[in-house]
């Protein structure tokens, strides 16, 4: 038997408010059709007053605590990946570690944008395969609304807040996760990137992106990690019963189960439901297809996402 990360527990959590692709055509010059068309999202979830990435990362955890049914004082770290902070500092996680009562662990943010969870998860994985951890929860939150450029409907319309987290507990097994990959490549920050921050501009910045070129460099670089992560934990694209995609754009999600070979009855899809979610989008779609029966305990499952800067990963495990 080897030492691994076995999800113990799930969880995720939407805002109140529901905003559906005809809400914004009254305020942005789009129509349901063509939202629909070019990205296959119907609805998102917009965070209101009082609603923050720390308060939806906390919902989250929460639910996947119980899930698990692990008490919050069993946590040794707690990684959250989120590219909206509720503060520049401290990190979020540490206001989700209060939230939940928990005196001491590690607990600390992590900054990939939307593929901030697999890199929260690698992290989390290392740790617990390492000893120096036995519990962990990884969450994924964010509230993107607070970074739109309501104007640009190229780009207000694609993403929606929301949170979804894991719970991993170290086990000797040959289940839990199998293999990560993780990549980076800065040479691309105009092509998706946020016009602020605390260090040069002294303001938070809007969402800016070049849709048609993230769009081709993900269907490359998703197909590639993928094929990655597979050969690395000694499986074949059969051997997949379900890919938990980032939730950007159907479009691509269609793209790289093609590239693949994999059939599209095997790919979990929510963008329909939830939009880009960035960060949660991962955690928030696992939780889904677990919540409604698809993914069972014994199920091969490879999660991927990339994101601004850019980011991309993979990870395969056996849940």
């Amino acid at each position: 038997m080897t030492r691994r990360s076995v999800v113990a527990g799930v969880g995720s959590a939407l805002p109140r408010r529901l905003v559906t692709n005809e809400e914004l055509a009254k305020t942005v010059d789009t129509t349901d059709e063509w939202i629909v068309e070019r990205t296959g999202i119907r609805n998102r979830y917009i965070a209101s007053d009082g609603e923050t990435t720390g308060t939806l990362a906390t919902d989250a955890a929460r639910r996947a605590l119980e899930h698990a049914g692990i008490d919050a004082r069993a946590i040794d770290i707690i990684v959250l990946a989120t590219a909206t902070p509720d503060q520049t500092f401290p990190s979020t996680a540490t206001k989700v570690q209060a939230a939940l009562g928990i005196d001491d662990c590690i607990a600390f943010d992590v900054h990939a944008v939307c593929t901030g969870f697999l890199y929260a998860l690698t992290v989390a994985d290392s740790m617990l395969r390492s000893g120096n951890a036995r519990t962990a929860l990884v969450i994924g939150a964010e509230t993107f609304s607070r970074i739109l450029d309501w104007e640009d409907r190229a780009t207000c319309v694609l993403f929606g807040d929301g949170a979804g987290a894991l719970v991993l507990r170290a086990e000797e097994t040959e289940n839990g996760i199998l293999a990560t990959k993780l990549h980076a490549d800065g040479r691309h920050n105009d092509l998706l990137f946020v016009d602020g921050g605390p260090s040069t501009t002294g303001t938070v910045g809007k969402l800016r992106m070049k849709g048609r070129e993230v769009f081709r460099h993900a269907v490359v670089n998703l197909a590639g990690v993928l094929n990655e992560v597979l050969s690395e934990a000694g499986l074949t694209a059969e051997d997949v019963d379900w890919v938990v995609p980032h939730q950007a754009n159907a479009r691509i999600l269609d793209a790289t189960a093609k590239k693949l070979g994999l059939p599209p009855e095997k790919v979990v899809v929510t963008v329909d439901r939830h939009a880009n979610t960035s960060a949660a989008s991962v955690p928030l779609a696992f939780d889904t297809a677990v919540k409604d029966g698809r993914i069972k305990r014994g199920d091969v499952v490879v999660l991927e996402a990339m994101g601004g800067g850019f980011t991309w990963g993979a990870a395969a495990l056996r849940y």
